[in-house]
Protein backbone atom coordinates (compact mmCIF):
# COMPACT_ATOMS: atom_id res chain seq x y z
CA UNK A 1 0.00 0.00 0.00
CA UNK A 2 2.90 2.29 0.58
CA UNK A 3 3.27 2.49 -3.23
CA UNK A 4 -0.18 4.22 -3.74
CA UNK A 5 0.20 6.46 -0.89
CA UNK A 6 -0.24 9.70 -3.37
CA UNK A 7 -3.34 8.01 -4.99
CA UNK A 8 -4.44 7.32 -1.35
CA UNK A 9 -4.18 11.00 -0.41
CA UNK A 10 -6.24 12.15 -3.87
CA UNK A 11 -8.42 10.53 -2.69
CA UNK A 12 -8.64 11.22 0.90
CA UNK A 13 -9.12 14.91 0.20
CA UNK A 14 -11.05 15.05 -2.53
CA UNK A 15 -13.74 18.10 -2.00
CA UNK A 16 -17.07 19.26 -3.07
CA UNK A 17 -17.52 22.93 -3.32
CA UNK A 18 -20.86 23.20 -1.56
CA UNK A 19 -23.69 26.40 -0.85
CA UNK A 20 -25.51 26.11 1.99
CA UNK A 21 -29.02 27.37 1.49
CA UNK A 22 -31.72 27.75 5.11
CA UNK A 23 -35.13 26.63 3.50
CA UNK A 24 -37.67 29.48 2.38
CA UNK A 25 -40.03 27.51 5.00
CA UNK A 26 -37.86 27.90 7.92
CA UNK A 27 -38.77 31.32 10.29
CA UNK A 28 -36.24 33.72 10.58
CA UNK A 29 -35.83 36.86 12.82
CA UNK A 30 -33.71 38.29 10.24
CA UNK A 31 -31.98 37.48 6.57
CA UNK A 32 -29.33 35.21 6.63
CA UNK A 33 -26.76 34.86 4.06
CA UNK A 34 -25.59 30.98 2.54
CA UNK A 35 -22.84 29.44 3.88
CA UNK A 36 -20.02 28.08 2.01
CA UNK A 37 -17.90 24.83 2.72
CA UNK A 38 -15.85 22.44 0.88
CA UNK A 39 -17.09 19.54 1.84
CA UNK A 40 -14.71 16.10 1.97
CA UNK A 41 -15.68 13.26 -0.19
CA UNK A 42 -15.14 10.34 2.15
CA UNK A 43 -16.44 11.86 5.17
CA UNK A 44 -20.67 12.66 6.13
CA UNK A 45 -22.67 15.54 6.33
CA UNK A 46 -23.64 15.48 9.88
CA UNK A 47 -19.71 15.38 10.95
CA UNK A 48 -18.44 18.11 8.76
CA UNK A 49 -21.84 20.86 9.08
CA UNK A 50 -21.70 21.96 12.51
CA UNK A 51 -20.67 25.56 11.48
CA UNK A 52 -23.86 25.54 8.92
CA UNK A 53 -26.26 24.60 12.00
CA UNK A 54 -24.85 27.09 14.10
CA UNK A 55 -24.79 29.97 11.13
CA UNK A 56 -28.14 29.68 10.72
CA UNK A 57 -30.00 28.98 14.06
CA UNK A 58 -28.43 32.41 14.81
CA UNK A 59 -31.11 33.65 13.38
CA UNK A 60 -33.71 31.41 14.31
CA UNK A 61 -36.06 31.55 17.75
CA UNK A 62 -35.02 28.21 19.57
CA UNK A 63 -38.72 27.03 19.82
CA UNK A 64 -38.46 27.10 15.65
CA UNK A 65 -35.38 24.42 15.73
CA UNK A 66 -35.65 21.19 15.13
CA UNK A 67 -33.27 18.17 13.70
CA UNK A 68 -31.29 19.84 11.17
CA UNK A 69 -31.69 17.65 7.47
CA UNK A 70 -30.45 18.78 4.35
CA UNK A 71 -32.36 18.55 0.68
CA UNK A 72 -31.02 18.56 -3.09
CA UNK A 73 -33.98 19.93 -5.58
CA UNK A 74 -36.33 18.23 -3.28
CA UNK A 75 -35.14 14.85 -2.55
CA UNK A 76 -33.60 14.69 1.42
CA UNK A 77 -30.07 13.67 1.61
CA UNK A 78 -29.55 10.28 3.32
CA UNK A 79 -26.87 11.36 5.97
CA UNK A 80 -25.45 7.50 6.52
CA UNK A 81 -24.15 7.93 2.59
CA UNK A 82 -20.40 9.15 2.31
CA UNK A 83 -20.83 12.92 0.76
CA UNK A 84 -19.28 11.84 -2.44
CA UNK A 85 -21.47 9.78 -3.18
CA UNK A 86 -24.65 11.44 -2.34
CA UNK A 87 -23.09 14.32 -4.79
CA UNK A 88 -22.75 11.91 -7.65
CA UNK A 89 -26.25 10.35 -6.97
CA UNK A 90 -27.52 13.67 -7.31
CA UNK A 91 -25.97 16.53 -8.73
CA UNK A 92 -22.97 14.92 -10.83
CA UNK A 93 -24.12 17.16 -13.67
CA UNK A 94 -24.46 20.36 -11.79
CA UNK A 95 -22.54 22.80 -11.99
CA UNK A 96 -20.85 24.49 -8.76
CA UNK A 97 -21.32 25.13 -6.24
CA UNK A 98 -23.38 22.62 -4.79
CA UNK A 99 -26.89 23.97 -3.94
CA UNK A 100 -27.94 21.82 -0.62
CA UNK A 101 -31.23 23.53 1.18
CA UNK A 102 -31.10 23.18 5.12
CA UNK A 103 -34.25 22.43 6.81
CA UNK A 104 -35.08 22.59 10.86
CA UNK A 105 -39.03 21.30 10.51
CA UNK A 106 -40.77 18.88 8.73
CA UNK A 107 -38.32 15.82 8.94
CA UNK A 108 -39.70 13.56 6.08
CA UNK A 109 -39.45 10.42 8.46
CA UNK A 110 -40.10 7.75 5.66
CA UNK A 111 -37.22 9.23 3.26
CA UNK A 112 -34.12 9.20 5.96
CA UNK A 113 -33.09 8.06 8.90
CA UNK A 114 -32.65 10.47 11.84
CA UNK A 115 -29.49 11.45 13.22
CA UNK A 116 -29.21 12.64 16.56
CA UNK A 117 -25.95 12.60 17.80
CA UNK A 118 -22.65 11.88 16.00
CA UNK A 119 -22.58 8.60 17.85
CA UNK A 120 -25.54 7.03 15.28
CA UNK A 121 -22.58 8.17 12.11
CA UNK A 122 -19.71 6.25 14.58
CA UNK A 123 -22.00 3.38 14.71
CA UNK A 124 -23.01 3.33 11.05
CA UNK A 125 -19.29 3.94 9.88
CA UNK A 126 -17.66 0.55 12.28
CA UNK A 127 -20.88 -1.89 11.11
CA UNK A 128 -20.01 -0.89 7.32
CA UNK A 129 -15.95 -1.89 8.18
CA UNK A 130 -17.21 -5.08 9.74
CA UNK A 131 -19.22 -5.95 7.34
CA UNK A 132 -16.34 -5.08 4.45
CA UNK A 133 -13.89 -6.91 6.86
CA UNK A 134 -16.10 -9.93 7.16
CA UNK A 135 -15.99 -10.41 3.63
CA UNK A 136 -12.21 -9.76 3.38
CA UNK A 137 -10.93 -11.15 6.18
CA UNK A 138 -13.57 -13.22 7.78
CA UNK A 139 -13.65 -10.83 10.45
CA UNK A 140 -10.67 -11.62 11.41
CA UNK A 141 -8.39 -8.47 10.92
CA UNK A 142 -11.35 -6.31 12.67
CA UNK A 143 -11.50 -8.76 15.77
CA UNK A 144 -8.07 -8.18 16.34
CA UNK A 145 -7.96 -4.91 16.66
CA UNK A 146 -8.10 -3.40 20.55
CA UNK A 147 -10.67 -0.75 20.87
CA UNK A 148 -7.95 1.70 20.50
CA UNK A 149 -7.37 1.22 16.97
CA UNK A 150 -11.49 1.16 16.40
CA UNK A 151 -11.40 4.87 18.10
CA UNK A 152 -8.31 5.84 16.32
CA UNK A 153 -10.05 5.02 12.79
CA UNK A 154 -13.04 6.66 13.82
CA UNK A 155 -11.32 9.99 15.29
CA UNK A 156 -9.41 9.76 11.76
CA UNK A 157 -12.11 10.25 9.87
CA UNK A 158 -14.58 12.58 12.39
CA UNK A 159 -11.37 14.88 12.55
CA UNK A 160 -10.24 14.86 8.72
CA UNK A 161 -6.54 13.18 9.49
CA UNK A 162 -5.32 11.24 6.77
CA UNK A 163 -1.99 10.05 8.56
CA UNK A 164 -4.19 8.90 11.68
CA UNK A 165 -6.71 7.42 9.73
CA UNK A 166 -4.30 5.16 7.55
CA UNK A 167 -2.32 3.99 10.30
CA UNK A 168 -5.26 1.43 11.62
CA UNK A 169 -6.62 1.27 7.61
CA UNK A 170 -3.76 -0.02 6.37
CA UNK A 171 -4.21 -3.26 8.65
CA UNK A 172 -7.92 -3.80 6.60
CA UNK A 173 -5.97 -3.64 3.47
CA UNK A 174 -3.31 -6.41 3.93
CA UNK A 175 -3.77 -10.07 3.47
CA UNK A 176 -1.37 -13.15 2.67
CA UNK A 177 0.94 -13.19 -0.47
CA UNK A 178 -0.16 -16.62 -0.86
CA UNK A 179 -3.67 -15.80 -1.29
CA UNK A 180 -3.29 -13.14 -3.97
CA UNK A 181 -6.11 -11.16 -2.50
CA UNK A 182 -8.75 -10.74 -0.42
CA UNK A 183 -11.82 -13.44 0.01
CA UNK A 184 -14.28 -11.11 -1.51
CA UNK A 185 -14.74 -7.42 -2.87
CA UNK A 186 -17.10 -5.64 -0.78
CA UNK A 187 -19.08 -3.56 -3.41
CA UNK A 188 -22.11 -1.67 -4.28
CA UNK A 189 -23.07 -0.50 -7.61
CA UNK A 190 -25.69 2.29 -7.00
CA UNK A 191 -28.58 2.69 -9.93
CA UNK A 192 -29.91 5.67 -9.25
CA UNK A 193 -33.23 5.64 -11.59
CA UNK A 194 -33.73 2.51 -10.63
CA UNK A 195 -36.38 0.18 -7.75
CA UNK A 196 -33.38 -1.17 -6.42
CA UNK A 197 -31.17 1.20 -5.18
CA UNK A 198 -27.99 -0.72 -5.59
CA UNK A 199 -26.92 -4.58 -6.27
CA UNK A 200 -24.27 -6.79 -4.79
CA UNK A 201 -22.80 -10.32 -4.73
CA UNK A 202 -20.21 -11.81 -3.45
CA UNK A 203 -17.20 -11.66 -6.16
CA UNK A 204 -13.47 -12.65 -5.75
CA UNK A 205 -10.79 -10.76 -6.93
CA UNK A 206 -8.98 -13.71 -8.35
CA UNK A 207 -9.76 -16.32 -10.59
CA UNK A 208 -9.67 -20.32 -9.65
CA UNK A 209 -6.51 -20.44 -11.66
CA UNK A 210 -5.39 -17.60 -9.25
CA UNK A 211 -5.36 -14.83 -11.87
CA UNK A 212 -6.02 -11.37 -11.35
CA UNK A 213 -9.40 -10.54 -12.23
CA UNK A 214 -10.48 -6.73 -13.71
CA UNK A 215 -13.15 -4.51 -13.72
CA UNK A 216 -14.70 -6.09 -17.27
CA UNK A 217 -15.10 -9.70 -15.04
CA UNK A 218 -17.17 -7.71 -12.74
CA UNK A 219 -19.06 -6.33 -15.11
CA UNK A 220 -19.72 -9.39 -16.95
CA UNK A 221 -21.27 -11.15 -13.51
CA UNK A 222 -23.15 -8.55 -13.26
CA UNK A 223 -24.08 -8.90 -16.76
CA UNK A 224 -23.55 -4.97 -16.89
CA UNK A 225 -22.69 -2.40 -19.81
CA UNK A 226 -19.23 -0.95 -18.76
CA UNK A 227 -20.10 2.29 -20.24
CA UNK A 228 -22.73 2.43 -17.70
CA UNK A 229 -21.20 3.10 -14.49
CA UNK A 230 -18.24 4.77 -12.92
CA UNK A 231 -16.34 4.76 -9.99
CA UNK A 232 -16.63 7.02 -6.89
CA UNK A 233 -13.54 7.13 -4.31
CA UNK A 234 -13.80 6.87 -0.68
CA UNK A 235 -12.26 4.91 1.83
CA UNK A 236 -10.22 1.41 0.95
CA UNK A 237 -11.26 -0.26 4.52
CA UNK A 238 -14.94 -0.42 2.60
CA UNK A 239 -16.22 -1.37 -0.34
CA UNK A 240 -15.67 -0.21 -3.90
CA UNK A 241 -18.96 1.72 -5.03
CA UNK A 242 -19.60 1.96 -8.60
CA UNK A 243 -23.30 4.51 -9.93
CA UNK A 244 -24.57 2.97 -13.05
CA UNK A 245 -25.75 5.89 -15.52
CA UNK A 246 -23.13 8.45 -14.55
CA UNK A 247 -20.19 8.39 -16.99
CA UNK A 248 -18.07 10.82 -16.46
CA UNK A 249 -15.33 9.21 -14.86
CA UNK A 250 -15.38 5.38 -16.14
CA UNK A 251 -13.01 2.88 -15.12
CA UNK A 252 -10.48 1.12 -17.14
CA UNK A 253 -11.65 -2.20 -18.09
CA UNK A 254 -8.48 -3.70 -17.90
CA UNK A 255 -7.87 -2.09 -14.08
CA UNK A 256 -7.75 -5.27 -11.26
CA UNK A 257 -10.82 -4.88 -8.69
CA UNK A 258 -8.14 -5.65 -6.27
CA UNK A 259 -6.79 -2.76 -7.00
CA UNK A 260 -9.32 -0.63 -7.21
CA UNK A 261 -10.72 -2.24 -3.55
CA UNK A 262 -7.49 -0.84 -1.66
CA UNK A 263 -7.49 2.74 -3.54
CA UNK A 264 -10.81 4.07 -4.60
CA UNK A 265 -12.79 2.41 -2.88
CA UNK A 266 -15.93 4.60 -0.60
CA UNK A 267 -15.18 4.15 3.09
CA UNK A 268 -18.47 1.62 3.86
CA UNK A 269 -19.99 -1.44 3.32
CA UNK A 270 -21.81 -0.35 0.03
Amino acid sequence: MTDDRDVLRDVWFGRIPTCFTLSQDEITEREVEPYYLLLPRVSYLMLVTDKVKKHFQKVMRQEDVGEMWFEYEGAPLKWHYPIGLLFDLHASNAALPWNVIVHFKNFPETEILHCLTKDAVEAHFMSSIKEADALKHKSQVINEMQKKDHKQLWMGLQNDKFDQFWAINRKLMEYPTEEGGFRYIPFRIYQPLNERPFIQKLFRPVSTEGQALYMISLSLSLSLSLSAYSTLPVFPSLPVIFLVHFTSCPPPIQLAILSMSQCQTYHRKL
